[in-house]
């Protein structure tokens, strides 16, 4: 079972570079269609249907003309990429005796598998292939990171042998991060959608959107995973709270992701500011997950070596 992990993990990992290229590849041409169509004089209504800061406009770069065939098998490889993810994780499980929760290597397939699954989602949901321009490197990165830390399967320490109630705070967890990395992804392209708009990208409007309703989905998990933690940390330390490094981190990530929606909802904001507070979170929550590497810690579970 573990060379099946390991073989799956491998496919999942071709898989999610090559529906990362035909995204890019779709994008950048129809970029270039839309810019010859202009140069040859398209009518003036045509323009108005291909705007960038308009709805419809707004999906040419991977929904639309000749971008249509790549940005649907970029579509089909996520899925694909997807399968094979899943089934390392269920091998490894199958392997180890517990879910993916004892080691950085583990977490980290997860971590990415969960963005794949929201991202999915939302592009579903959205019809905005675009997303996965910023979605899928970020998963890309982590099964890389995956590759270059142990994958060796160890004796569980005895903090994390409650396997129920650790599988079902990482399971929280994956969830909260994925939602948190489509918001991430939706406020880096409205700030380079930019006042003018870029021909390809969605209106702002809708990018906004996006990001409020990913968030609005990830803040009650990333809640969920707090109060887990909490009670697993009673049952393993004999504490609720000890403001481990990798605790705080995960109560400022709620902090600043809460302030979010609270300035949504109470005073409306809305734009630039909101998108770089989302950066901002999407930010805490990869110093929350990378934190205890650097500052060690009772989470110092990550199975390096030099933990």
């Amino acid at each position: 079972m573990f060379k099946m992990s390991e073989y799956s993990f491998i496919a999942g990992v071709l898989a999610v570079a090559l529906a990362l290229g035909c995204y890019v590849v779709a994008f950048v041409s129809a970029r270039v269609t839309g810019r010859r169509v202009l140069l040859a004089g398209t009518s003036a209504g045509a323009l108005a249907g291909a705007g960038a800061g308009g709805g419809s406009g707004g999906t040419v770069g991977l929904e639309r003309s000749g971008s249509t065939g790549l940005g649907t098998y970029g579509t089909l490889l996520t899925y694909l990429a997807l399968t094979f993810l899943t089934a390392s994780l269920l091998f490894r499980t199958i392997a180890t005796g517990h879910g993916p929760f004892a080691n950085m290597y583990e977490f980290s397939i997860a971590f990415a598998w969960g963005t794949l699954v929201m991202y999915a989602y939302f592009e579903r949901r959205y019809h905005q292939r675009v997303l996965g321009l910023i979605a899928l490197p970020v998963a890309l990165a982590l099964l890389l990171y995956a590759t270059t830390i142990p994958a060796t399967i160890d004796p569980l320490v005895p903090a994390l042998q409650n396997n129920l109630l650790l599988s079902i705070h990482v399971a929280v967890a994956i969830v909260a991060y994925g939602t948190f990395t489509v918001a991430f992804a939706a406020a880096v392209l409205y700030l380079v959608q930019g006042e003018n708009g870029r021909r390809g990208l969605p209106s702002r409007e809708l990018l906004d959107e996006i990001s409020y309703k990913a968030v609005v989905v990830g803040f009650p998990f990333l809640t969920l995973t707090i109060v887990l933690g909490a009670v697993w940390a009673e049952v393993a330390w004999g504490t609720y709270w000890s403001w481990d490094p990798k605790e705080t981190a995960s109560l400022v990530t709620w902090l600043i992701y809460g302030s979010y929606l609270h300035a949504r909802v109470v005073r409306g904001w809305r734009g630039e500011r909101a998108a770089w507070l989302l950066i901002l979170g999407f930010g805490a929550t990869l110093f929350t997950y990378f934190g205890n590497l650097f500052f060690g810690g009772l989470h110092s579970y990550s199975g390096l070596n030099n933990q």
